[in-house]
């Protein structure tokens, strides 16, 4: 029995789904990366999707050119042929049905662990997308049942592993067309059933695939897509998080915001590094915690003739680079998600199977679009920046819970107890977390290699260079649910440690999100398992409360908005 969740790519947000459904229409032109990762987070009834009126036509169209050219009976790839390097093997038109079924059953040899269910959500608007543009000669009705599919709730379960990237994902996406045609298994009303059974329960027909149709649904990159559009969403929600949690550390640590002026950003106008600072500087105002370097210029010590004067701590003119550079790298990750989100959008609006009927011109093409190279290149790009910034939250969270930097905290942010105390001693606080981020942080330095350089060839030779497109964005999800877990236990360290500092003292932002987190973690008076209070600001994260808790709202986010937009306005 196929395990039916892994790591999840993204939860959905609470009250997702109440109320109006999310509303798509496919024309394979016009969805949007974010979108699509955020209505397949939904849950069955919270999503509509509809073929566009002119995608049924184009899409017809190639299919009534398709079925001319096969009374012609001309050998057609993957129609009237064989596949890869059996392409030199014609068959006749009347055995191109079973061709097709076929096609789908012998790839059914995924391994691994299942998909998440917002992953297979994502997989069928992606195809369904993709085929919508019309050259792939697939008619209407079939990706209209695929979409009922998706409003019915009954799921492919698609194992993880499988596909090189190129030709496309076949093996992942053989279990979609294999639910449609009524085999396999499917995740429905709650548990793993026959694919048949669902279909039946909900008064659906198993699916005839006419030739073409099976290549058409799984010749394509829709799969390594989907894991991409959830990946770069939750890489967004964590380069916002890194802003939250700078801004915290800036306050626990009587930290100089003067580093995150505008004239510094001005003067190395990287589009994500300034986006990043007006973040911090928003998420700081009001603060009576931090500090900037006019409050140092007119506090500090004068040398009134003196050849020499050692500062205090309090009066240091700059802060360690994991504090002062926060914007120089999560501007990193902001910069790399805005191409990877473009080229995401390009991906999911493309005809990404082989062959494609031109109905226009009459023509048959013959390609390669199902090779995964930019969804496998943005992909390791992405988990790098992200993993950069577990590594800054880790440093980060490294000068809060250590008395040598922490400006006073106590060691590990656990209160001081007098001698006398019969528990003096006894009590170490974050030191057991810190040490945890820093295992898990490592872990996703390692993952952050990059999958594309390792192309095998396979399939005799045919498919000699392949992306490893799959690997990549799978990586990258894996990367994301790392830097959560970091950047949970660097935020619960934060809260004690603005606890510590009083925080009727903090930003009203920092004490949003403090009201938030003591919501699921209260203030640690004394050593006691801390697990699952990670776990729950894990899930804070995840879902974006956290992020609505400060007062960037989905739709903001959805738009592209970032806090200090939300402020300005």
């Amino acid at each position: 029995m196929t395990e039916i969740i892994t790591q999840s790519p993204g939860k959905p947000s609470p009250g997702a789904g109440e109320g109006e459904p999310i509303e798509l229409v496919l024309d394979g032109a016009t969805l949007a990366a974010r979108r699509t990762a955020y209505a397949a987070r939904q849950g069955t009834g919270a999503l509509r999707a509809r073929l566009a009126g002119e995608s049924a036509a184009r899409m017809r169209a190639s299919v009534e050119l398709k079925n001319t050219l096969l009374g012609e009976q001309i050998p057609i790839y993957g129609v009237t042929t064989g596949f890869g390097d059996s392409c030199i093997r014609q068959i006749s038109p009347d055995k191109a049905h079973d061709l097709q079924r076929n096609l789908v059953l012998y790839h059914l040899n995924g391994t691994g662990p299942a998909a998440a269910p917002a992953v297979a959500r994502a997989a069928i608007l992606i195809r369904a997308n993709s085929v919508s543009r019309g050259p792939s000669a697939i008619r209407p009705e079939v990706v209209e049942t695929l979409l009922e599919h998706l409003h019915r709730g009954i799921l492919p379960l698609i194992p993880e592993r499988g596909s090189l990237g190129a030709s496309g994902d076949l093996v992942p996406l053989c279990y979609l067309a294999a639910a449609l045609i009524g085999e396999g298994e499917v995740w429905h009303d709650g548990r793993i059933r026959p694919a048949l059974d669902a279909l039946l329960d909900e008064g659906l027909d198993p699916v005839l695939l006419e030739p073409k149709e099976g290549l058409a649904l799984i010749n394509g990159t829709s799969f390594t897509a989907a894991y991409g559009v959830h990946a770069a969403w939750d890489a967004r929600e964590l380069a916002f998080v890194a802003d939250l949690a700078t801004a915290l550390t800036l306050e626990a640590l009587h930290g100089n915001a003067s580093a995150f002026h505008p004239f510094v950003h001005g003067n190395k106008p990287h589009p994500g590094q300034v986006t990043s600072a007006a973040n911090v500087r928003a998420l700081l105002q009001g603060s009576r915690l931090a500090t900037d370097f006019e409050e140092i210029l007119i506090r500090r010590e004068r040398l009134d003739g003196r050849g020499y004067v050692r500062l205090t701590e309090a009066d240091r003119i700059q802060d360690k680079y994991s504090v002062r550079c926060a914007p120089q790298i999560v501007g990193v990750l902001r910069d790399t998600l805005g191409w990877v989100e473009q080229w995401l959008g390009i991906e999911i609006n493309s005809s990404s199977d082989n062959p494609l009927f031109d109905a226009e011109d009459g023509g048959l093409h013959l390609g390669g679009n199902f090779y995964a190279g930019h969804v496998g290149q943005a992909m390791d790009s992405l988990k790098i920046a992200v993993a950069s910034v577990a590594d800054l939250l880790d440093r980060q969270l490294e000068l809060v819970v250590d008395e040598k930097f922490n400006e006073g905290l106590p060691p590990n942010l656990i209160v001081a107890r007098d001698e006398s105390d019969p528990q003096a001693g006894l009590h170490h606080g974050f030191k057991g977390m810190q040490i945890a981020a820093s295992a898990i942080t490592a872990e996703a330095l390692k993952q952050a290699n990059p999958a594309s350089v390792f192309s095998r060839s396979t399939e005799a030779h045919n498919q000699d260079k392949v992306s490893m497109g799959t690997i990549a964005a799978r990586d990258a999800r894996t990367i994301n649910g790392l830097v959560r877990e970091v950047a949970a236990i660097h935020l619960l360290a934060l809260a004690q440690a603005v606890d510590l500092r009083g925080v009727e003292k903090a930003s009203p932002a920092v004490r949003a999100a403090h009201a938030l987190l003591r919501e699921h973690s209260e203030f640690v008076e004394r050593d006691r398992r801390l697990d699952r209070d990670v776990n729950a600001v894990i899930d804070l994260i995840e879902t974006g409360a956290l992020r609505r808790a400060v007062g960037l709202g989905d739709e903001d986010f959805l738009a592209g908005k970032e806090f200090a937009d939300v402020v300005a306005a």
